[in-house]
């Protein structure tokens, strides 16, 4: 499907791009092949194909979650800048 200069010029606008006259004949060829390509894709028979959402079984890689202990509420506070009762604190970000 060839482009014309005015179709180029028209999705430039929608895009708010400003294109040069070299950058118009350019994206006149790139986006005619590249709708080219997507007629040729289109013509694909994919009748025998069932509808997935992936193309790969991907299967998790994750391990099983499971309780363990954690480090104490101390440990952690005394890698921080500031700490009152028992929490972070943090300058306030809202007045």
């Amino acid at each position: 499907m060839k482009l014309t200069r005015e179709e180029v010029l028209h999705i430039a606008e929608l895009a708010r791009l400003g294109l040069s006259e070299s950058e118009v004949v350019c994206f006149q060829e790139q986006l005619s092949e590249i709708l080219t390509y997507a007629d040729r894709l289109q013509a694909v028979d994919l009748s025998g194909i069932s509808p997935s959402a992936r193309v790969q079984d991907l299967q998790t890689i994750l391990r099983d979650d499971e309780v363990r202990t954690s480090f104490s509420r101390e440990a952690i506070l005394a890698n921080a800048p500031q700490a009152a009762d028992g929490c972070f604190r943090v300058p306030p970000v809202l007045e």
